[in-house]
C-alpha cells in the first residue's frame, strides 16, 4: 500500500505489536522454528524503521512472554541470543534516528547478558526522543495488574494511599510504564483473533488489527495498511457518532496522562 494514501495528521501515536508466527513460518517451509525467529528480526528492524518514518511515537513490541519461558530450552536461548544481536547492531541507527528504548515485564527473569544488553541500551538512549521503542520481555498483561496491585498494597499499608480515593488513573500509576500512552492500534499477525495476556489494562480501547500475514513477511507495506485501516474507522470512547461528529469533549478512559519524559 502506497504511504501516500495515510492522513500524516492521524497517524496512531502508538501502536502496539504482538508479533506471531515465526514457528510457524519456518515450519511450513521445512524449517526449524529458530529460522523463524531470525528472520522475524528483520521484520523488526523493518517496521521500527517503517514507523519511524511514518510518525508514529511509541512502538510497542511483545517480544517475549512469561508464558513462553516454557518453549523449549534451545528456543528460548535462540530468543534470547537474537535479542542481545538486534541492541547489538542497530543501536548506531537507532541513536542517530533518536529513538529512545525502554522495556517493561519481569526483567529479573532475564538471562545476565540479556538483561545487561537491554539496560545498556535503555541508559544509552535515555536522552532520544523521536520515538520510543518498548520491548516487552518476560511480560504478561496479568502479571502486570498483579505487580501494580502488589506495590499499590503495600503503599496503603504504609499509609501512602487512601483505598477510599483509589481510581484508575491512580492504579494505572503503579503499572510498569504510566508514562506512556495507551496503544491507539494494536496489530497481531499470524491469522490469529486474541491477546494473549498483551497490555490487557492498556489496550481497553485500542482498535484491533489483524492479519494473516506471518510475522517473518511482515514489511512496511503491512504496516502501512494496518495504519490506513485505523484511519478509516470511527474512535467513540463510549460516546454515540452524533457526539464523536459535533466534536464533544470526553475524557479517554483509563489513559494516563504522558509527561516530556515519554
Amino acid at each position: 500500500m502506497n504511504q501516500a494514501r495515510i492522513d500524516s495528521n492521524r497517524v496512531p501515536r502508538h501502536v502496539a505489536i504482538i508479533m506471531d508466527g515465526n514457528g510457524r513460518w519456518a515450519e511450513a517451509r521445512g524449517l526449524e522454528r529458530n529460522a523463524g525467529h531470525r528472520e522475524g528480526i528483520e521484520s523488526v528492524r523493518e517496521v521500527v524503521r517503517a514507523a519511524h518514518d511514518l510518525g508514529v511515537q511509541t512502538l510497542t513490541l511483545y517480544a517475549f512472554s512469561i508464558e513462553n519461558w516454557n518453549r523449549p530450552r534451545d528456543e528460548v536461548g535462540e530468543l534470547m541470543h537474537l535479542l542481545e544481536h538486534y541492541l547489538e547492531v542497530e543501536m548506531e541507527e537507532v541513536m542517530e534516528n533518536g529513538i529512545r528504548v525502554r522495556s517493561i515485564g519481569r526483567l529479573d527473569r532475564l538471562p545476565p547478558s540479556t538483561r545487561d544488553a537491554v539496560e545498556s541500551a535503555i541508559e544509552r538512549s535515555a536522552g532520544n526522543r523521536n520515538m520510543t521503542l518498548v520491548f516487552a520481555l518476560s511480560y504478561g498483561g496479568r502479571a502486570e495488574i498483579v505487580d501494580a496491585a502488589r506495590q499499590l498494597m503495600r503503599d496503603a499499608e504504609a499509609g501512602k494511599i487512601d483505598p477510599e480515593r483509589l481510581d484508575e488513573k491512580t492504579f494505572a500509576a503503579y503499572l510498569y510504564a504510566p508514562e506512556l500512552p495507551d496503544p491507539d492500534l494494536l496489530i497481531r499477525t499470524g491469522n490469529e483473533c486474541r491477546v494473549s495476556n498483551f497490555l490487557l489494562w492498556q489496550i481497553a480501547y485500542a482498535e484491533i488489527y489483524t492479519t494473516s500475514v506471518m510475522w517473518p513477511e511482515f514489511r512496511k507495506p503491512h504496516l502501512v495498511e494496518a495504519i490506513a485501516d485505523y484511519q478509516s474507522r470511527e474512535r467513540r470512547f463510549g460516546l454515540t457518532s452524533a457526539q464523536v461528529s459535533d466534536g464533544s469533549p470526553s475524557a479517554t478512559p483509563g489513559r494516563v496522562p504522558v509527561t516530556d519524559e515519554a
